[in-house]
Formats: structure tokens, sequence, C-alpha cells
């Protein structure tokens, strides 16, 4: 099922509510497309509406990306965070163009990212606080190169973030998610964030975790 009037491309798996079902979008890591994080899908509440996207930046030969990375830059400029804005802001404009086009609860929108789009995931969030309540954050961190300065100035207070992450990760290193947790506090935003003895993926605990967090907050 696909809706291509809308900005980005994306796969649905329908809810089995017919109106006013919660979202939850999936946003794929780097150079993966919408496919991956949709074989999530079949596993997850049967009333969840689930959209799956893919990331606007074809990479080559093959894959899409949230923003482009410079593997040769030096520390600190890898990143073209300006892409990443970018993306950051067609993500809130798609979230509105689904509220409008899909039969779903525009009060009840979740973001379920990986590594990268995490790092979309959790940007898109504390930007556009007012369009999510939860955020599921698996082998990422928070950039905050994309995100508002002002961040005292923002109500997260309906926020909950789930993120977690491989102890022997060999992409993006632990040291970086982990802080995310007093990043979250210092915020007042209710978060959870574990560990698991994985690399760059998500270990059938981690999913199970995940899975009942999500479920509890239905």
């Amino acid at each position: 099922m696909l809706a291509e009037n809308l900005s980005l491309y994306h796969i649905v798996r329908p809810s089995s509510l017919e109106s006013n079902a919660p979202l939850l979008i999936m946003l794929h890591g780097y150079g993966s497309d919408e496919n991956d994080l949709f074989s999530f899908a079949s596993e997850l509440p049967k009333e969840l509406f689930i959209i799956s996207l893919r990331a606007p930046y074809e990479m080559q030969p093959f894959g899409n990306a949230w923003y482009t990375i410079h593997f040769d830059a030096p520390q600190g400029k890898w990143n073209d965070n300006e892409e990443a804005v970018e993306s950051r802001d067609k993500i809130s404009k798609f979230i509105d163009e689904a509220c409008l086009v899909y039969p779903v609860d525009s009060n009840n929108v979740s973001l379920l990212g990986f590594s990268q789009g995490t790092i979309l995931s959790i940007a898109t969030a504390l930007t556009y606080p007012k369009k999510i309540k939860n955020v599921i954050g698996l082998s990422g961190y928070v950039n905050h190169e994309i995100i508002p300065e002002n961040l005292q100035d923002h109500d997260y207070s309906h926020l909950d973030f789930y993120c977690s992450h491989g102890t022997v990760d060999q992409v993006i290193p632990v040291e970086w998610a982990r802080q995310t947790a007093p990043f979250f506090k210092s915020l007042g935003i209710r978060h959870v964030y574990n560990e698991f003895p994985v690399g760059h993926g998500v270990a059938p605990q981690n999913f199970y975790d995940l899975k009942n967090w999500l479920e509890e907050r239905l």
C-alpha cells in the first residue's frame, strides 16, 4: 500500500482500527531503506498504523540517507548538518500530511528510528514537540547541531523516550549514546535507556524490550 502524493516515499501497514489509530513512523539508518525496520511491523501491536519512510538522499549503488556522512573529514565535520536539518523538517511536514491522509490520531504519533534515523527522530521530537508523543531511538545519539538552542523554552513534559545501544557498537560509540539519559533528565523528559551486549544492531531482547515499552503507552 503506497501513497504517491505525499512528500516522502513510504510503505504502510494499516491498523486494525478503522479510525483514530495510533501512528508509528519508522526512520531507517544510513544506507538502508524503508524495508529495513518494516520487518518489525508484523510483530508490533495490530492497532498501530505503521508507516516506514525512505530517506530523501539516494546513495550509490543503492540505499538512502537522511544526510551525507563525510567519512574522510576530520572528527566533528562528518555530518552534513544542513541536510540533516532539511530532513528533520521534511519529517515534520510528512507527519502533517500523514495525519490528513490516513485514519490516524494526530495526538498519538510515535517515531521509531535506527542509527541515523534515531538522530533524526530525536531532533524532530525536540524541534516539533507538539507533533510527537513517543520516540524509540535505537543505536543513535543526540546531535546538538540539529536541535533548537533554546531547549528550556519548550514544553517537553508529554514526551517519552526509549533509547538503547549495543555495548560493543563499532559504528556509533556507546559513550555517545550514554549521554542521552543525562541530557533528557536535564530537560525533565521521561526516558528509558538500556544497553545490550551487541554491536550496531537490535538484539532480540532489545526488540521485546521496546515492544513492551511501546505497548504500555498505547
